[in-house]
């Protein structure tokens, strides 16, 4: 079987997926991918620009007969989450992305694999490119840097767009159209002090490693109770203080406030004397992880191994306030959408904790479809922090996007779904962050919805797209730009 991409169909979509993954494009780091799809756009001889947020903007003239067809906004964002299993050593920055087919799928060598959102970029990117589809007036807009904080869209200034309709192809589930998704908030919350220099009294170190854990997007997987490694590693570190007079010297977990944490590290000292029972209680704490999360997390490791002394530690009443704390911290679904019950409607991702000289710096993501309830969890997040003595301070806020039943396009796509797949879409909320509800707040009355394959394991390196539903997702998006209605 040929296991490269040249080998799946639609070809028109999985040609510019491959290019894709041969151009690094971390958030933060898009300049190559910027590059790549403006001079996309230059040589097929359409209106190409960047605003100033860094958003690529291109324009396409309606087909032959389709010119007074509602414009069309295809939407989807440039960059992917980078991360990589511990024991591989992948520089996103300059490295590409080495996808590989796996029966039914497409995924990537111990990396995230970027179809999130590399697969709808690469469906734009189609339709920009084909001279066969028939469709009205299309603006393509490809967001810079949704991943960390949707500054692309939160950029976007008003008027920059002429579009009615909004095609948002950041979705990650065939079978179900989206129609309004979850707003958030990060907490930043930091500790500063003085680092107590340390003279070791008859103390052996060690370093406490809590790895293999699935992690994932902290919108579409924080509901499947999947083990958080701050969450687990600073009960551990609780424990240890208490029973073994372990001191914190050092502390890393987590790398992305929108993924769930699947790796931590800490740097701990402990009395010679207590170096039996300490090793007896990394064995029974790993032994109760396993018993809590064995269904879940298959691959969970959690081992301490020998460690050089270190130069300094954090001062005692710190590492106190912060292992209180943190163990303190509300984290993952904090609550269901009364009205629907199967829906997260908020949640928290205590994503990032990091010490380094002096400092300790955490990242925690909030996300609710209620904008009452997202400040009141964070508003209870600060509460436990400025407890502890931190400083806490709120970023990024980006509202949801609120359900429109009465939304011509979803009535549109209702009635096409069966006709070109032969079965009925599911209409559903989204737990995730879209950015639908930052460009709606810019352009009022904007008509949105929310499609795409399937995409499972979003954020961690299991990510994988399901090769069918690429193929279900183009023959629909062909078949609504077919039918979009004339302007009224």
């Amino acid at each position: 079987m040929d296991n490269t991409l040249s080998s799946l169909q639609p070809q028109a979509i999985w040609k510019h997926f491959a290019e894709i993954c041969k151009i690094p494009h971390p958030s933060g780091h898009l300049d190559k991918i910027t590059e790549y799809i403006m001079q996309f756009g230059k040589s097929h001889g359409l209106d190409t620009y960047r605003d100033e947020a860094g958003n690529v903007i291109i324009r396409k003239p309606a087909t032959p007969g389709m010119e007074n067809r509602c414009p069309v906004i295809l939407q989807g964002h440039m960059d992917m989450v980078p991360q990589a299993n511990g024991n591989v050593k992948h520089n996103f920055k300059t490295d590409p992305i080495l996808p590989r087919i796996d029966g039914e799928w497409v995924t990537a060598q111990e990396t995230t694999l970027g179809a999130d959102n590399g697969i709808g970029v690469s469906a734009i990117l189609a339709v920009l490119e084909s001279d066969e589809l028939k469709h009205g007036p299309i603006e393509a807009l490809f967001t810079y840097d949704e991943e960390t904080g949707m500054y692309g869209a939160i950029g976007l200034k008003p008027g920059e767009l002429q579009g009615k309709i909004l095609l948002n192809t950041d979705s990650e589930q065939d079978g179900e159209l989206y129609i309004s998704c979850a707003g958030g908030i990060d907490v930043n919350v930091s500790f500063r002090y003085k680092e107590e220099p340390y003279t070791p009294q008859n103390e052996v170190a060690y370093k406490v490693i809590l790895e293999g854990l699935h992690g994932g997007h902290s919108g579409v997987d924080i509901h499947l109770g999947r083990a958080n490694a701050n969450k687990e590693m600073f009960r551990f570190l609780k424990e240890v203080v208490s029973a073994h007079e372990a001191r914190l010297a050092f502390y890393e977990g987590g790398t992305l406030r929108n993924a769930i944490p699947r790796e931590a590290v800490a740097a701990v000292t402990i009395p010679v004397e207590e170096k039996e029972d300490f090793l007896k209680t990394v064995d029974i704490f790993a032994d109760t992880l396993k018993h809590e999360y064995g269904y879940i997390e298959e691959n969970l490791l959690f081992r301490a191994e020998e460690a050089n002394l270190p130069l300094s530690l954090i001062p005692e009443p710190i590492q106190d306030d912060l292992i209180n704390a943190v163990v303190a911290c509300p984290n993952n679904v904090y609550r269901m959408i009364p009205e629907s019950p199967e829906v997260v409607e908020t949640s928290s991702n205590l994503a990032i904790v990091k010490t380094s000289g002096g400092a300790i710096d955490i990242s925690i993501l909030v996300r609710s479809s209620s904008e009452s309830m997202k400040m009141a969890l964070a508003s209870s997040l600060e509460s436990v922090f400025s407890l502890a003595g931190a400083r806490v301070e709120f970023s990024g806020a980006y509202p949801g996007w609120e359900p429109n039943l009465e939304s011509p396009v979803l009535k549109l796509m209702e009635e096409i779904y069966p006709k070109v797949l032969g079965r009925k879409p599911e209409v559903k909320m989204m737990h995730a962050g879209l950015e639908c509800g930052i460009i709606g707040s810019a352009y009022p009355g904007l008509d949105m919805i929310s499609f795409g394959p399937t995409i499972k394991h979003p954020h961690s390196p299991n990510e994988k797209v399901e090769i069918k539903t690429v193929a279900d997702f183009w023959k629909l998006l062909v078949a609504v730009l077919e039918n979009i209605p004339e302007k009224k």
